[in-house]
């Protein structure tokens, strides 16, 4: 069987299984087909179809004209949410703002875009959101809202990710920890009420453009500047532009939207820097080579390191350290917490040139190290406030 073929039964089933379902468009190539193929079974079966839109503001005025092209194209099925309110986002090419705040209130004079008309910015709209919640949990507790708008009837998300993105993304299909629909393995249960459906995980990104092409259905033109700009198919991607992989991509706002690109370097610390360092170097991120001064040992270096850097920003690092520690005073025989000075950049030895060279880069989660952010509920402040206590019982006291 061919993958629109599946895909198409995918999401039949669940229409069948589920009284209320909508999709997750973010304006990107992978969702835009999803709402395509959704929004087609949906008519043929005489079915609404929820559309949540989760707009983060700094983003190409490309993407917004797709989104209200899409809009228009299935109005006669779908019901848009689409969501403009203030969310705590990453900004990775800056120490001294490692956040920043789309739609944040009293500062809309540097927004990168205006709040489209359509779109809710009420904060009180919701009964779930708070100012500056993440992206991560407005997502989840949509659907439950969702869910709750429909006399709480089980609800089914569409997302369109694909396992070929990435090992993460992979894990979201095969986890057989998680509970499933029906023990679909591309469907994973948020709440008692809600499961995400990924009906178009065994794609490759040529199929994707083989759909556009073969369906002739409307895309997002961003991606032939993106081609234009020199991209392969697997380079082209859509997010906020601060992330901490995205940051990469800030330059082409230069070349693709030179007008939004004006907006895009002055709305947050850093990005003018990271878009001319990622242009020039190839590499915004400075992994290509790791130096120090001759004077000093890497554990010395690591140090002045954190004491160059905002307290909150070196305090979130010291909690790293000391967790990359402690994991290897558990697992690799490191009992009293030194650490070599010098060695290799392999996943199996501990060294502080490893620290340094996270540092630099300004990894902020830490993914060199394998660490994600907290999935814990709570705040970034409560996390920290319990690392703390953890670095006590540890040991770890001052620098570290």
């Amino acid at each position: 069987m061919d993958v629109l073929t599946a895909a198409r039964q995918r999401i039949r089933r669940i229409f069948r299984d589920f009284p209320v379902v909508y999709v997750s468009f973010s304006g990107g190539k992978d969702s835009g087909v999803l709402l395509e193929i959704a929004a087609t079974e949906a008519r043929a079966l005489g079915r609404r179809l929820g559309v949540l839109i989760v707009d983060l503001e700094a983003q190409y005025q490309l993407t917004e004209d797709y989104i209200r092209l899409m809009l228009k194209r299935h109005e006669d099925v779908i019901d848009p949410y689409w969501v403009a309110l203030p969310l705590n986002m990453r900004n990775a090419v800056s120490s001294f703002e490692p956040q920043w705040m789309c739609w944040e209130p009293g500062k809309e004079d540097v927004w990168v875009r205006p709040r489209p008309e359509e779109a809710i910015g009420d904060e009180d709209f919701f009964d779930f959101y708070h100012r500056g919640m993440e992206f991560e949990d407005l997502v989840p507790k949509f659907g439950d809202w969702y869910s709750r708008q429909h006399n709480g009837r089980m609800t089914a998300c569409l997302v369109g990710i694909r396992t070929q993105e990435s090992l993460n993304r992979y894990r979201t299909i095969a986890s057989t920890r998680k509970a499933r629909h029906d023990g679909l393995a591309w469907t994973t249960m948020i709440t008692s009420t809600s499961f995400n459906a990924y009906p178009i995980y065994d794609w490759q990104t040529e199929d994707i453009w083989r759909f556009n092409g073969r369906e002739r259905v409307p895309y997002n033109q961003v991606y032939d500047r993106m081609h234009q700009a020199g991209l392969t198919l697997h380079q082209m991607r859509l997010c906020q532009p601060y992330g901490d992989d995205q940051k990469r991509g800030l330059w082409l706002y230069q070349l693709i939207e030179p007008h939004t690109w004006g907006m895009v370097a002055a709305r947050v610390q850093g990005a003018e820097f990271g878009a001319r360092t990622a242009r020039e170097v190839g590499n915004v991120s400075g992994r290509i080579k790791v130096t120090k001064p001759d004077s000093l040992t890497w554990e010395q270096f690591a140090q002045n390191l954190l004491e160059s850097m905002p307290p909150q920003t070196a305090e979130h690092f010291r909690i790293k350290i000391a967790v990359f520690i402690r994991w290897h005073q558990q697992h690799n025989g490191y009992r009293d917490g030194v650490i070599p000075d010098d060695g290799p950049f392999d996943k199996k030895t501990p060294s502080w040139k490893r620290i340094v060279k996270m540092m630099l880069s300004y990894d902020y989660w830490c993914k060199e190290f394998a660490m994600a952010p907290p999935k814990t509920k709570g705040s970034y402040e409560e996390y920290v406030k319990r690392m703390r206590i953890k670095r006590e019982e540890w040991g770890f006291r001052g620098t570290v």
